[in-house]
């Protein structure tokens, strides 16, 4: 099974430093969509793991991430695509949960959801934690520089091997065919 794992915000959506707090202000970045349709035509199971301290801090409720997510499925399936999975933290950064990236609960996770072996799995991300949290289970770190990808890289210290694509669409172009 070839597998892929996804940041949210930042990745697939445009970022916000006051959160994703409505489907309304959940906007696509450019070609994202249509890179995870190529995925999956590609045969990938496509899987989200997201860091949603918003909830954690009363900035949205549970109905409301659901709405986010479902104008997400929904956009995916007019061009064809599909997310097969969706992990969430729900927990601020001072709960010191398993599961906040860079932890490796939600990765653990989706290993143990899919019966999969992490080691070599693409896991892109926008900020140090989601690399961090990539590369301690084996995976293959991708840093894309839309989101807070730009600071991401210039702050350095990104985990070895990282490799740097300008969006989600160049990283799976390279994922899909790395020639």
């Amino acid at each position: 099974m070839k597998l892929i794992i996804l940041d949210r915000d930042g990745v697939i959506n445009f970022d916000s430093d006051q959160f994703i707090k409505s489907p309304q202000e959940w906007e696509a970045i450019p070609g994202s969509l249509e890179a995870i349709a190529r995925l999956n035509q590609a045969g990938y199971r496509v899987v989200v793991a997201s860091n949603q301290s918003g909830i954690g801090r009363g900035l949205l409720d549970m109905a409301t991430l659901n709405a986010i997510h479902d104008k997400l499925h929904k956009a995916l399936g007019r061009l064809g695509g599909r997310i097969d999975a969706l992990f969430f933290c729900p927990h601020t950064a001072e709960s010191k949960c398993e599961c906040r990236k860079p932890k490796t609960g939600m990765f653990l996770e989706i290993a143990q959801r899919f019966k999969a072996d992490l080691a070599g799995v693409p896991c892109v991300g926008d900020s140090l934690r989601d690399l961090q949290a990539g590369a301690a289970v084996g995976g293959q770190p991708y840093l894309v520089l839309t989101g807070k990808g730009k600071k991401t890289q210039q702050e350095g210290n990104l985990p070895d091997g990282t490799r740097v694509f300008a969006n989600l669409a160049e990283a799976v172009k390279y994922i899909i065919s790395p020639e």
